[in-house]
């Protein structure tokens, strides 16, 4: 891992393969940072790592790690009912689960009826209501949730509704979900609690991406407000030395209320031709920030 250089971005290599892990199709997701993760917690010297991710979503590094036995645990949290469901869905039903990916019909009908689901929210159906998430996940635009579908209503567009939509492939990655079941714990609690109780475990890493300041209203359905990101650094605040590392959009506000941890930017570099994204911030716990020098 490359030295931070004040004003040059922390250089991290990327592994797109990464990405291929997770059954969800995330803006902003962060699969690419597995490796650089698994490196970082060599570095820290953690055996047995647990890996958390407060904010969950589709949860690409830590499936990865997990997959690799870079870690031995996942925790996914997500306080969204939806998203929750579908882990918990994916975790204790993945054969149901795979049977419902293979065997749902790809038509705007059943896009209707599976946005019906969703907008109902039982809890209770954490299954029906956890595929009807991921269907739209996989069918919509960009993979937003309030989003239309690919192909548009009448399906007229250079794409259709099954363009991101593999049954075999993804009905795999559930089913390669299923065989970790028990090294992975589900939970639905508010993030910033969750950041709290592992963020200080020198047996665990966390990796905390809550939604960004600027774009987080558009990407995410459970938007921060100010109020909520200062929580969060206070929170962390009082775990200086523990393993964690958020990341967030290259922000003012952001950098003032961690001013005091390491803050800097990095950039993600998928090949020597090819930058990978804009620079974003990366905040780093003290056990952290020594491993990057």
């Amino acid at each position: 891992m490359t030295a931070l250089v004040m004003d040059s971005p922390l250089q991290v290599r990327a592994s797109g393969r990464n990405a291929a892990f997770s059954p969800l199709r995330y803006p902003g997701g962060k699969a690419a940072l597995a490796n650089f993760f698994g490196d970082v917690i060599e570095r820290l010297g953690i055996s047995n790592a647990r890996y958390v991710e407060p904010y969950a979503g589709g949860v690409g590094a830590g499936i990865a790690l997990l997959r690799q036995d870079r870690v031995q645990e996942l925790v996914i949290n997500d306080i969204d009912p939806a998203v929750h469901s579908f882990w918990r869905a994916v975790v204790e039903y993945p054969d149901k689960f795979a049977d419902l990916v293979v065997n749902t019909p790809l038509n705007v009908d059943e896009w209707r009826n599976q946005k019906h689901v969703y907008r109902e929210a039982n809890e209770s159906n954490y299954l029906a209501l956890g595929f009807a998430f991921f269907y739209l996940n996989r069918t919509n635009r960009s993979g937003i949730l309030n989003a239309g579908p690919i192909g548009g209503m009448d399906q007229s567009g250079n794409y259709k509704i099954d363009a991101r939509y593999n049954r075999q492939q993804l009905a795999e990655r559930i089913s390669r979900i299923g065989e970790l079941s028990s090294r992975i714990t589900v939970i639905s609690l508010d993030g910033a609690s969750v950041a709290r109780q592992y963020a200080g475990d020198p047996s665990s890493f966390t990796y905390i991406d809550p939604p960004y300041v600027e774009a987080g209203g558009s990407l995410y359905l459970n938007s921060f407000t100010y109020r909520d990101h200062a929580q969060l650094a206070k929170s962390l605040d009082r775990c200086p030395d523990g393993n964690w590392i958020v990341t967030y959009d290259p922000s003012d506000f952001i950098r003032r209320i961690y001013a005091k941890h390491d803050v800097r930017e990095y950039e993600l570099n998928y090949s020597a031709n090819r930058t990978g994204k804009a620079r974003e911030l990366l905040i780093a716990s003290r056990p952290v920030a020594r491993v990057l020098a």
